[in-house]
């Protein structure tokens, strides 16, 4: 997927989204010692079956967000409004934010005090390999968001493009984009890599050629300071991880597998309403839930459009939201394994819940 970003009048002009740390790093560092994986604690949403305090079915549950409340997490927006979580018999849903200075998702879950995260794979599976039992069960996100933007005016639309050409690369992200040079046969003597922060500034400043960026982000930015950009996705260019991965400790599957299956039932609800309803996602995001953020409407609703292209796919229009096919779960452990993280699949991933899910009510597939 590419995309041409140009001005839009009725977005901001500020370039401090800092959108990339949530995926920082592609180490184990979100895990913390050790230590944590004894530290699973109970579970702090309540009992799984029966009657809760509040009256509910499954009482409350913390949920971590991969970053500040904005329209990425649309959908969750649309499951609280709406009523999908209470329908689906939760007392609430707390939504707590992440961030950089947060406790990562791995951690949260770890400690017992998250029951699901949003996360990445290449965060995950660090965890995983030290010993912490958790499993993605299901990818928000396709596509992951990471690309390469530049100047419309001298495009770099592929990865080997990028050759004898200046990157501006943060230092979280350089194993994610060698991760990407190795999967194009690329080495960094072919380019000159700069490091960075996160302000494209000197992109659009013609200091560097191309900036390592997030697609729904900061190209869109760029656009609205009049700097009409291109990108291309690491994802179409043999690195296909997702993100916004829906992450639980293993226990969750084993001993609360219908509290999870209601969960993801209310939450594939709300993606369906966000995706067909960007203008309300965007609302949700800049007047009620990120209400703090000083979000701007214009920008939250074009973020929205261009993740509608994440979330769905062939795939996902057949067999529902958050699914990944068998080969999807094989293409990210072989990136997984290009970025230097070698796990099997079935140590990382388990989609047997949503399966369960959509074939008791195939009426979700939409």
């Amino acid at each position: 997927m590419s995309r041409l970003f140009g001005p839009d009048p009725a977005a901001p002009l500020s370039l401090d989204r800092r959108s990339f740390l949530r995926y920082a790093g592609l180490t184990a560092a979100a895990v913390g010692s050790a230590g944590l994986v004894a530290a699973c604690g109970n579970d702090s949403s309540g009992p799984g079956n029966g009657t809760t305090p509040d009256g509910s079915r499954y009482g409350t549950v913390a949920v971590q967000l991969s970053w500040l409340k904005n329209i990425e997490f649309a959908g969750e927006y649309f499951a609280d409004s709406r009523g999908y979580y209470k329908e689906a018999g939760f007392g609430s849903v707390n939504l707590i934010a992440g961030g950089a200075a947060s406790t990562s998702v791995e951690s949260g879950i770890g400690t017992g005090k998250i029951w699901i995260g949003m996360s990445a794979p290449q965060t995950t599976a660090p965890a995983v390999l030290k010993g912490l039992p958790l499993k993605i069960v299901g990818a928000t996100y396709q596509k992951n968001p990471f690309c390469i933007v530049s100047s419309a005016a001298k495009p770099i639309r592929t990865p080997q493009e990028m050759k004898g050409r200046k990157i501006g690369v943060q230092d979280t992200n350089q194993l994610i984009f060698d991760a990407l040079l190795a999967a194009n046969g690329m080495t960094r003597s072919e380019l000159t890599v700069v490091p960075a922060q996160f302000d494209p500034t000197p992109l659009a400043n013609g200091e560097v050629d191309g900036w390592v960026s997030y697609f729904t982000n900061e190209p869109i930015i760029l656009g609205a300071k009049g700097f009409t950009n291109f990108s291309f996705l690491f994802a179409d260019y043999g690195l296909p991880l997702v993100a916004e991965t829906l992450t639980v400790h293993q226990r969750t599957i084993d001993s609360e597998r219908d509290k999870l299956k209601a969960w993801l039932k209310a939450d594939i609800r709300g993606w369906q309403d966000a995706i067909a309803d960007p203008a309300e996602s965007a609302r949700l995001a800049v007047e009620v839930y990120g209400k703090d953020q000083q979000l701007n409407l214009g920008e939250q609703k074009q973020e929205a459009l261009a993740q509608n292209g994440l979330l769905e796919s062939p795939e996902t229009k057949a067999n529902g939201l958050f699914t990944m096919s068998d080969k999807l779960i094989a293409d990210n452990i072989a990136a997984l394994g290009k970025a230097g993280i070698d796990i099997a699949a079935d140590k990382l991933f388990d989609m047997s819940v949503l399966k369960e899910l959509y074939a008791e009510d195939p009426s979700l597939i939409k």
